[in-house]
């Protein structure tokens, strides 16, 4: 099968999109199908990869900027999973050509837009390129926060779908909350599996005494950026709870580029300063030192539509305590992750319960080893090329499935 995957996300951004995506190209190419990776790449043309676009680094920001140039060669799927403009060029090409065309929602874009004004921006450009007739009144509230951005999103939202022939929800909770926009477009549920662990190579000791981490101490680790989306006030303010039962805790927060000097300050202000080690991203075959060096996963996001470092962190037997009722249940075997309620003494009660309750700790490990070995990639592959290979041709005049108005994927049961 011929399959153009397109992602604004350049695969060395370490996060969720350039992880899943990496992963999803990986597997296809592996079992033998022609993939074509449309994503950013270096401006110079001598140092392109095939299929790279030339882009430009986005100041203060771990993206790129990429040219809206669509795939260039025949395919038989397109599958999308961002919006901004190689994502929406993507879905005109796919239309235009009768490709059918899959788009995975990975962002809660509503979510984000608080956060990321580059949101309300690339908002207003893929409207007006996917035929949105936005006026100045609708662009003006788009740059506003309130109903009326979240109205303006949620068009957006529709008129994505509507060039799209099934939507990948990665969790429940996406399709939850996508199912609203999606009119006729089908959903289906299919999480991206994590990743096998690689070989312990003792990394527990050494990366415990290169941060100066003594051997019993008990730590938490967090994965992932420290802006405000990712909630880490309520993370450290539950930090301060897990101390005064466990003065010897450590708090590892790993992966924050943006918004370390706030980070600092809330440490400040609950007195965990001295018991925070506040790092940068590391290259993605590396995070697996720090889940086995970990005593905890501490995930306190609530915007997620996946969080793709709970089923990694998993597979290498690290318990995982949360906030997001909503992303609780584990793919593969229908167990639930351990949740509190979102605030400091809920969320710090349930961190300390994973670090002293040695039988219900096994437990929680256990579980979620056999849920990551239930949702194993080669089920996860299987489900997908099931997918692409049920998808209908695609009406260019009309944007709709040929002759198939009533057509439904088969739901993938996780």
């Amino acid at each position: 099968m011929r399959i153009a995957h397109v992602s604004d996300s350049h695969l060395t951004n370490p996060e969720g999109v350039a992880t899943s995506v990496g992963t999803t190209v990986a597997l296809l190419r592996a079992a033998g199908h022609r993939v074509a990776l449309y994503c950013p790449g270096p401006l110079l043309r001598c140092c392109r990869r095939p299929g790279e676009v030339p882009s430009l680094s986005v100041p203060t920001r771990p993206y790129r900027l990429a040219l809206p140039r669509p795939p260039s060669a025949p395919v038989d799927v397109v599958h999308v999973h961002t919006t901004g403009p190689l994502g929406v060029a993507g879905l005109r090409w796919a239309a235009t050509e009768g490709v059918p065309t899959v788009l995975t929602w990975h962002t809660d874009l509503v979510a984000y837009a608080a956060h990321y004004p580059e949101i309300p921006i690339g908002a207003a450009y893929a409207g007006l390129r996917l035929g949105l007739r936005w006026r100045a009144r609708d662009l003006w509230a788009l740059a506003h926060p309130g109903p009326g951005r979240q109205a303006r999103l949620v068009a957006l939202g529709r008129t994505l779908l509507a060039h799209t022939t099934v939507l990948i929800a990665p969790s429940a909770k996406t399709a939850a909350m996508m199912a609203t926009m999606a009119g006729r477009t089908p959903i289906v549920v299919l999480p991206t599996p994590a990743a096998a662990p690689h070989a312990d190579a003792d990394d527990r000791r050494r990366l415990r005494a290169r941060l100066g981490i003594p051997a019993d101490a008990p730590v938490l680790l967090a994965v992932g950026r420290a802006t405000p989306e990712k909630n880490p006030e309520l993370l450290l303010a539950a930090f301060a709870q897990v101390r005064r039962e466990l003065p010897t805790a450590r708090l590892v927060l790993l992966g924050a580029r943006r918004h370390r000097l706030a980070v600092r300050r809330i440490a400040r202000r609950y007195g965990v300063t001295g018991a925070l080690h506040l790092l940068r991203p590391v290259p993605r075959h590396r995070v697996g030192a720090y889940y086995r060096a970990a005593d905890v996963l501490a995930f306190a996001s609530t915007t997620d539509t996946q969080g793709l470092v709970l089923a990694e962190a998993e597979t290498y037997g690290l318990p995982v305590a949360m906030v997001d009722t909503l992303l609780a249940e584990r793919p593969g075997t229908g167990t639930t992750r351990p949740v509190a309620e979102p605030s400091p003494a809920a969320f710090g009660t349930l961190l300390t319960r994973l670090l002293t309750e040695r039988e219900w700790r096994a437990a929680v490990i256990r579980d979620g080893r056999a849920a990551a070995t239930s949702w194993s990639a080669e089920r996860y592959l299987a489900e997908l090329v099931t997918l692409y290979a049920s998808l209908p041709p695609v009406d260019p005049a009309s944007g709709t499935a040929r002759g198939c108005s009533s057509w439904r994927p088969s739901m993938p049961r996780w």
